[in-house]
């Protein structure tokens, strides 16, 4: 069986449901999700939990995300990037230098509360936000308490003198249920000018990387060779203390015993012959159960 972690890098075009069903029939395997929706027209990094991995999956959520994007100033649409209807345009007729944007990305750094797009997957009253749009029914948007690491001006922004328009470059590192379309449009804001995202790639995920991801295409291609595409579950937890058990401890931990162990973390990553089997984690003086992985083989 196999279990692991697909580092996917997600085409522009299609849904991250989309991938998970595609590799599920692929891998002919049930036991499959991925960790953080990527928007159909965003790509890059979109971890998929396979096996044993899928118990990984509300872990793989608590690690920063990371994009690169291209953002646009003079037009605002009503889904906060390009694939949305205009409902707002001002010519900008002395540019914005790179400071002024740059100070304006500073305002939206740290734990904000950011209201999401009204073309989104939040859910009010049990229904997504996207529906709601699509019906043009009004609804309340709930606000979201996100943290923002950082967000920065990548290589100096462009002027267009013909359609009195400026578009700048930007990378983000943020936590989960962050939209960085808001971020986008919370920006002009600040500026008092209608923004828009043009492009955005998620360039890191779950502690992993976009050098880490491969394609559909690669898998399809080396379906018998799952090394060269399955990240191991032991990968997720490298910045975990590890403990190895000797076989009586084990005998412990399949029965989901508490251990008294020596390490120093509050979180342990209990190894033996050579694989993670359980997560166990410190309560007041001894290690407590917090994730079985003893399939992990």
């Amino acid at each position: 069986m196999l279990n692991g972690i697909i580092v996917l890098n997600k085409p522009r075009g299609v849904t991250s449901s989309d991938c998970v069903y595609k590799l599920r029939k692929l891998l002919k395997i049930k036991k499959i999700g991925h960790a953080g929706t990527l928007d159909p027209e965003v790509n890059g990094v979109l971890p998929i939990a396979v096996g044993q991995a899928t118990k990984l999956i509300e872990k793989m959520h608590e690690k920063d995300k990371k994009y690169i994007g291209v953002g646009l100033l003079g037009f605002a649409t009503d889904s906060y990037d390009v694939t949305g209807k205009k409902i707002a345009e001002k010519k900008i007729i002395t540019p914005f230098s790179d400071e002024e944007i740059q100070s304006g990305m500073k305002k939206l750094v740290g734990d904000i509360s950011q209201m999401p797009p009204i073309y989104s997957a939040v859910k009010v009253n049990g229904k997504r936000l996207y529906e709601y749009a699509r019906e043009n029914i009004e609804v309340q948007r709930p606000m979201r308490d996100v943290t923002v690491k950082s967000y920065n001006l990548v290589n100096t922004s462009t002027y267009d003198y013909e359609k009195q328009q400026q578009t700048f470059d930007f990378s983000v590192t943020c936590s989960k249920g962050t939209y960085v379309r808001s971020l986008v449009n919370d920006l002009g804001a600040i500026l008092d000018v209608p923004a828009v995202m043009v492009k955005l790639t998620r360039i890191a995920s779950s502690g992993y990387n976009i050098t880490d991801a491969v394609t559909l295409e690669d898998i399809s291609r080396q379906i018998d060779q799952p090394h060269f595409w399955l990240q191991p579950i032991d990968s997720f937890f490298d910045n975990v203390e590890h403990f190895v058990l000797n076989s009586e401890q084990y005998d412990q931990v399949r029965n989901g015993a508490a251990l008294k162990i020596n390490a120093s973390s509050n979180e342990v990553a209990l190894v033996y012959s050579g694989k993670i089997k359980a997560i166990y984690e410190k309560k007041l003086n001894v290690y407590k159960p917090q994730l079985m992985l003893l399939q992990n083989d």
